[in-house]
Formats: C-alpha cells, sequence, structure tokens
C-alpha cells in the first residue's frame, strides 16, 4: 500500500488551504459538505490525523470517525426528513477511493431516494444551506 500524500484535497481542507462548507468538528475529527452531492446533505467525514483509508487507520482514527459519522447521520435525519442514511467509504483505487485520506459519505435517503450520478458539481447555494440545515439539527453554529 502507498504512503500517505499530505498534498491530498481533504489534506488542503484540514489547514484552510482550500475551503469547505464545515458541519461539525471536534479534536478528532472534521465532517463537511460534498461539493458533488449524490443525495440532499450529503457530506462527509474525515479524521485530522493523516491515513489513506481503513486499511491503514489506528483503531482510535476509526471509533473517532464513527462516533462523528453516528452524530451527523442523525442531525442529518432530523434535518432532512430523511427516512435512513447510506454510509460509503471506499479504499484503495480498486475499492473506488478517489482521494487517499480517509472519508466517510453520509448520504441522507428518503424512501425510494435515487442517488444522483457521482461526479456532477453542485449548487454551491443550496450546499450552504443544507450545512447550515444540518448545523441547526446538531444545535452547534
Amino acid at each position: 500500500m502507498a504512503t500517505y500524500d499530505d498534498s491530498n484535497i481533504f489534506a488542503k481542507i484540514l489547514r484552510d488551504e482550500i475551503p469547505s462548507f464545515k458541519v461539525y468538528e471536534d479534536d478528532d475529527t472534521y465532517c463537511f459538505m460534498d461539493i458533488m452531492p449524490r443525495a440532499e446533505g450529503h457530506c462527509l467525514v474525515i479524521p485530522k490525523t493523516p491515513c489513506r483509508n481503513m486499511l491503514d487507520a489506528s483503531p482510535s482514527q476509526l471509533a473517532a470517525c464513527m462516533t462523528t459519522v453516528q452524530k451527523v447521520s442523525k442531525a442529518c435525519l432530523r434535518a432532512f426528513g430523511a427516512d435512513g442514511i447510506t454510509l460509503q467509504q471506499f479504499s484503495e483505487a480498486a475499492g473506488g477511493q478517489e482521494v487517499f485520506h480517509l472519508h466517510f459519505h453520509i448520504l441522507p435517503r428518503k424512501e425510494g431516494d435515487k442517488l444522483r450520478p457521482p461526479g456532477v458539481q453542485g449548487d454551491m447555494d443550496r450546499i450552504r444551506e443544507q450545512a447550515d440545515a444540518i448545523k441547526a439539527a446538531l444545535g452547534t453554529d
């Protein structure tokens, strides 16, 4: 397995070199909106410390991410009136990973929803509104 490359886009987001729509942050994790959303409220949870994916993540990185995933997922259910959550994590190129920093996709879903195609940039104003809705459901500002 290759080594971690700190020039990946998520590392740059963590260093504030690239802007993001923050949803939630704690000491160990950062959650922000996906700018190519496949569902209303599509957001990502990443650890603040370097790791490529779940295959090289420490147990503490995984535990911190999953705690945040659950917290944000519950807020997404409230914010969007969703019936469920699709959680995705891709490891290595053969597994579909494109950004090599561990990340979990949270996709709020309503019964019968189809996911949008990947790789289509969303409307930034709408994404900002969705981030605000999740933050309100979390009780953060």
